[in-house]
């Protein structure tokens, strides 16, 4: 079996590459997929449906076109892999984790101790809460490697 691991939140570091290349060395049977990771394109999803003189209605309909990936991505993995960074809150993030409990995805959170309380509903529900990269791809090497 492949597994496809959907990659949600922070873009501002390469977290998403770590994962990817320990996985790679690690041998694990995987495919992943994530959201638009570059910001500009992600804000301008949208900009081809006309311009818009207010900025929440560029960002509502970008938000729904960025939905049509995250929803599609979410709904055929196996198991998501969601990092809140220090620099920024994100908001995408929790809210890709609530619909994977929603949907009953498992998934795995990864961020610092200092914002543990703040994630405390986020974290409850997913199967383990991680600090690193590794420890993320350690899970999935048992995972998806134990016999």
């Amino acid at each position: 079996m492949t597994w496809k691991i959907y990659l949600s939140g922070e873009i501002h570091t390469q977290w998403r590459d770590d994962i990817i290349d320990a996985c790679k060395v690690q041998g694990l049977a995987v495919i992943f997929s994530s959201a638009v990771t570059n910001h500009e394109a992600s804000d301008s999803a949208a900009d081809c449906l006309g311009v818009e003189d207010k900025q929440f209605w560029r960002d509502h309909k970008s938000a729904k076109v960025n939905a049509i990936r995250t929803k599609t991505l979410i709904e055929s993995c196996d198991i998501a892999i969601i990092r809140f960074g220090d620099k920024y809150k994100q908001w995408n993030a929790a809210f890709d984790a609530g619909y994977c409990a929603a949907l009953s995805k498992p998934y795995i959170t990864l961020h610092a101790e200092d914002i543990i309380h703040p994630l405390k509903e986020v974290d409850a529900l997913a199967m383990a809460w991680t600090t690193s990269p590794q420890e993320v791809v350690e899970i999935l090497k048992y995972v998806i490697s134990q016999k």
